[in-house]
Parts: structure tokens; sequence; C-alpha cells
């Protein structure tokens, strides 16, 4: 299944029913009081958060989505059926805007939180609603309402503790997969993630957190380089950042201060998170040269490791640990 994160269509509210003109006919009274019942009232479509999604991918073809319509009212005083609801399930973390006007109308970031986002229409009352003492046989009854009729947007912003952030084939998606039971697509090539991805990283006393792998940035990422200003909002909602470094690669320092200025661009609360650095592939760098390599940038740890021969990954997912469950209480 493909990765989508941002969708639009158009939602509508069932129509109310319509009120019955109607009157009692009774043996030897050929026209009785008024007994039209009310319509039913249209169906609302509501947006729901449901924890077992990921993606928006259900929603990428099709635009139109409409509640049921109210049933008209009838004689006796039998008021019409309401349309039903229609639920739709979207991953937990979707923001819900109006598409015509820009305004936030949800953040989904709860699951089972829900919002109605097309309401659907009153039914329109019977004849019986408008007898009075001087009008004893009204032929009035009254049509049911529109519903609501709305353009929306989806935009996903995945919920993750931690994000993983570096270029392209910085050993992301490995580490993911090591530290988690994640599957992403993994290869010695760059660009080989198109699509975040999520993983739980279970810990010793029960424990876990999950990990966010996004795919690689470049510079200009912050400006939509390479997708970059999609991937980066994937990790707004992280608690703790992990820039990963390749070791083996000359000056670490400056790929680092890459990788901060887009983020601090894109959006400067997203340096202000706890971080660490992870210098990957450490079995890549010979023996002798390890001595060389920063114990820290800035003022982040660096913690020097390889998904390959598993050095290193212990010390990295207590070090993430220790950022979420000790810094964060």
């Amino acid at each position: 299944m493909d990765f989508i994160d941002e969708v639009t269509f158009w939602v509508h509210g069932g129509k109310g029913g319509n009120g019955c003109i109607s009157f009692r006919r009774e043996k030897y009274v050929p026209k009785g009081g008024p007994d039209g019942g009310d319509g039913g009232r249209g169906g609302s479509v509501i947006l729901k958060a449901d924890p077992s999604l990921t993606t928006l991918f259900d929603y990428r073809l099709r635009k139109h989505y409409r509640a049921q319509n109210g049933a008209h009212g009838k004689g006796k005083n039998m008021h019409g059926k309401d349309g039903e609801d229609i639920v739709l399930p979207v991953p937990v973390g979707t923001l819900v805007y109006d598409a015509e006007s820009g305004a936030l109308l949800a953040d989904l970031v709860q699951p089972g939180q829900s919002i109605v986002v097309a309401k659907g229409g009153k039914g329109g009352r019977g004849n019986v609603h408008f007898k009075t003492s001087t009008f004893q046989s009204p032929e009035k009854a009254e049509s049911g309402e529109p519903g609501e009729t709305r353009h929306v947007r989806l935009e996903l912003k995945l919920l993750a503790d931690v994000g993983l952030v570096g270029m392209p084939n910085a050993g992301k998606s490995t580490l993911l997969s090591r530290i988690s039971s994640a599957r992403p697509k993994i290869a010695d090539y760059p660009f080989t993630t198109l699509s975040p991805h999520l993983g739980i990283v279970y810990l010793d006393g029960y424990r876990s957190f999950v990990a966010a792998d996004i795919p690689g940035l470049i510079e200009g990422a912050h400006a939509g380089k390479g997708l970059g200003d999609r991937f980066l909002r994937h990790i707004e909602r992280t608690r703790v950042l992990v820039f990963l470094i390749e070791a083996h690669l000359p000056n670490p320092e400056h790929t680092f201060e890459i990788l901060w200025n887009e983020l601090e661009q894109f959006n400067p609360e997203l340096v202000k998170k706890p971080w660490i650095v992870g210098l990957s592939k450490i079995d890549l760098v010979p023996e002798e040269e390890r001595a060389s390599l920063p114990q820290h940038i800035k003022t982040g740890m660096c913690i020097p490791f390889s998904s390959v021969t598993g050095e290193g990954i212990l010390e990295l997912v207590e070090t993430m640990a220790k950022y979420l469950y000790e810094k964060n209480e």
C-alpha cells in the first residue's frame, strides 16, 4: 500500500426528509384532523481517528462522500427514518482543514476522536404541527433542509516519540529495521525510502517507544526540494530527534549543519527538541581512525554504531530512552 499523507475531497450531509400532509381517515369522517409525520434527519459525515491506519491511501481516488437522506414523514403521525451517518476512518494524527478557507477544523490525535465535517439537514415538520384553533385542517408541511456540503483537506502528521533524521542513504531504514519490527525497503543507494515508516521499539521493564524513519533530506528540503517539506512535517510531533550521519564520510559536522539548518528553516521549534547524533556505519571506519571521530557536535552527544554488526546499537537505543523517560519527566 502506498503512503499517502494528503488528500482532498467533498463531503455532503444527507437531506432531511419532507414533512407529510395527511389527515385521519375514519368511518363517517371524510376528513379528520391532521396526522402528517415529520421527515427524518439527514445523515452526517464523520471523520474518526483509527489507530489501525497509517496512511490516507483509501481516499486518494474517491472525491465525494454522501450521507444518506432522511426518509419522508407519513400519515398516522409516522416520522420518517433518520438517514445513516457515514463514518470515515482516518489515521491518528490527521489534521482536518476546510479546503476553501484553510481553517483548521480538528487535529485528531487521540484514538476514537471524531469530528462531524458535514451535518445532515433537519427533517421537515408534518402538517400536524400547523393545526390551530382557527386552522383545523392545515394543508401545509415543511420540506427537509439540505445537508451541509464542505470541501475538506486531510493532512497526516505521524505520531512518533523519536524521529530519525539524515541525508539519503544515512542508514535510517536499516536502523529502524534493526531496533523494531518495521521492515522498510532497504538498499545501498540514495532515496530508497520514499515515505515515512514507523516502528515500535521494545525496552526492558515493559517500556516501549515509537520511532519514525523519514525519507532522506537534502539541501533545500525546507523549501520543498526532494519533497522535503512534506517529509519534515512528520517529525513535528516527535519528542526526540536522532540525527544520523555516516561515520566514514569526511566532515560529519558539516553534514549536521546542513540537517540542522533545514529543520530550523522549516520550523524553528524543531531544533528546540532534545536531540542526539548517531554516527552510522561505524563498521566502515578502520579501528585506528575511530578515535578521531567527534564525541560531541554542538551540544549533542555522538554515538557511533553499526546496524550491520550491532556495535553501539544498545547504547543508542538506551540513550533514546533516557531522553524520552528521564529528560521529559
